[in-house]
């Protein structure tokens, strides 16, 4: 009988959660409403924030409240060309412009948006990462519906009353420079969880993983495994559809 192997013990949480403490929130679109179903409201800009662990900037946007004399604070994930003092509108007769949140139905075709709502009302869950843009494809009115070509470059159908803020997420290029040394990427990941530095289970004993022993650092078996394997197996390529070497151009499919 081995040991529990690494991805066993993450999945019980202890030295392996999230460093949440210094996280300013989650970010949000606004609850959905009547003045955005439809209307529109108007936000202001208050300040754009850097939150730890993420690669993106948050925006912190006061609106006012439509029934009582007070203001709320949501934290919108900050899209590129967004400053503070700027004015952003959310709602079905919102305009077309950076920064502005509306729902997929009313955008034209070929708009650049992101923070894209899975499913209405669920606040934004798509296209959210520094850089990172979903583009409208097409609608079909009669059925509600709107296909998104998503950052993968899958082809995504979601119901065309999802909201999403236009514009690219501000942060790109982030990945373009490399860490270069161990201490950026501890640094990196000292932010975000206990995953870093990774042993390779090539590199350990028989007993701390299947891939582990032998006379030289080599599997020794497929690198596939089943999606039915017990957790402690359940190492490597789990159920590949294929493997190798990707050749020739990407097919997307229609």
């Amino acid at each position: 009988m081995g040991r529990v192997i690494r991805n066993q013990r993450k999945g019980a949480g202890s030295i392996f959660v999230s460093r949440t403490h210094r996280r300013k929130g989650a970010a949000k679109l606004r609850t959905i409403d009547y003045a955005e179903r439809e209307g529109y409201i108007r936000g202001l800009v208050k300040e754009i924030i850097h939150d730890p662990g993420r690669g993106a900037p948050l925006a912190k946007i006061q609106f006012r409240d439509p029934y009582r004399f007070k203001t709320h604070t949501e934290l919108f994930i900050a899209t590129e060309g967004m400053y503070t003092g700027q004015f952003v509108f959310c709602g079905k007769k919102a305009q077309l412009s950076v920064g502005n949140t509306l729902p997929i139905g009313e955008l034209p075709e070929g708009t650049i948006i992101s923070n894209i709502e899975e499913k209405p009302g669920d606040r934004g869950s798509l296209a959210r990462t520094s850089g990172n843009y979903a583009t409208v494809i097409s609608h079909s009115a009669e059925d509600g519906i709107t296909r998104v070509k998503l950052p993968s470059g899958s082809k995504k159908i979601l119901k065309s009353k999802c909201r999403a803020t236009v514009g690219v997420v501000a942060g790109g290029g982030r990945i373009d420079k490399p860490l270069l040394k161990a201490g950026r990427a501890f640094y990196k990941h000292r932010a975000k969880r206990n995953s870093w530095p990774r042993t390779r289970g090539v590199a350990m004993n028989p007993v701390d993983h299947p891939h582990g022993g032998g006379n030289h650092q080599h599997i020794g078996k497929a690198s596939t495994i089943a999606r039915s394997a017990v957790p402690g197996q359940k190492v490597g390529l789990i159920a590949a559809r294929r493997t190798g070497l990707l050749r020739g151009t990407k097919k997307i499919k229609d």
